[in-house]
């Protein structure tokens, strides 16, 4: 393979915030260089079942990741396999349910934690974390600029051609403070010029770069139900494929499938949203 792309969730985050705060973000749309389009997740908009659809292109009905207490090691083909499949070389920095997920369960720390696997069929290369005692009153989450940094360490060292980072820092922050709230505000901004330096960085090196949430919060912090609040994100794109109209919505399960098209993979037969680009 020589096509590249990375992947960027930062969790729940909503459609406002994303853009009304993130400025950096918007100013690439602005200049042209980037395209943004609102993102719906699925039903339930829970993380773990958005983590699933977001890299099998089905619906958790499908998948039966139902929600947060009922994470597994997933059956149907997705992004990571499809790409090893496809000869290509995986990465990711995230929560340790994406390991759970698309990698081995349960998760052992010691074991999954770091790793670096060339012939693993799945995710070749791990830098996972648990947030263990997560709560209001103690936000168990990383420093994103350490994350995106490792993401890019990866990049470099293990020449991924696929890549993806989830940071869990804004959805603890919603839930601690509310999404409208003054320290909402300030995570924004601060994600958004942690993560600015690395976009050019990444396009630099040869990889298209999508930067999305799995879903969005509404007034009272909650997400897991319907409605725009609740499932609605951004989705912004840099690089040469063609999406759709400005305005559009892009539906959670074409994003797999876009992924490996903009990679040059075939869709498994499991994946039967159409891409949102080609």
């Amino acid at each position: 393979m020589d096509r590249k792309l990375l992947l960027i969730v930062i969790d729940g985050v909503p459609w406002r915030n994303w853009r009304r705060l993130f400025g950096n973000l918007e100013g690439w749309v602005a200049s042209g260089e980037a395209r943004v389009w609102r993102h719906r997740s699925v039903l339930p908009s829970t993380s773990a079942s958005c983590y699933a659809s977001m890299h099998t292109g089905v619906t958790p009905q499908q998948h039966g990741c139902t929600g947060n207490g009922n994470v597994f090691r997933i059956s149907q083909p997705d992004v990571f396999s499809e790409v090893r499949r496809g000869d290509g070389v995986t990465g990711a920095v995230a929560h340790s349910f994406w390991s759970s997920l698309f990698n081995r369960h349960p998760f052992e720390p010691v074991r999954d934690v770091e790793f670096d696997e060339p012939d693993n069929p799945a995710i070749n290369h791990g830098r996972f974390h648990t947030m263990t005692g997560d709560s209001k009153a103690n936000q168990m989450t990383p420093c994103d600029l350490d994350l995106f940094a490792c993401l890019t360490r990866l990049c470099e060292r293990q020449c991924l051609n696929y890549g993806m980072l989830h940071s869990c820092t804004l959805d603890s922050l919603g839930h601690r403070f509310l999404p409208d709230s003054t320290e909402m505000d300030h995570g924004c901004h601060v994600m958004d010029e942690m993560l600015a330096p690395f976009i050019p960085r990444w396009r630099e090196m040869g990889y298209e770069v999508i930067v999305t949430a799995d879903h969005g919060q509404d007034e009272r912090s909650h997400h897991g139900g319907a409605g725009e609040e609740q499932q609605d994100a951004a989705l912004y794109y840099i690089g040469a494929g063609v999406g759709p109209p400005d305005g559009a919505i892009v539906e959670q399960l074409q994003l797999a499938p876009a992924i490996l098209a903009r990679l040059g993979l075939p869709l498994p037969t499991s994946m039967t949203a159409a891409p949102f680009l080609n």
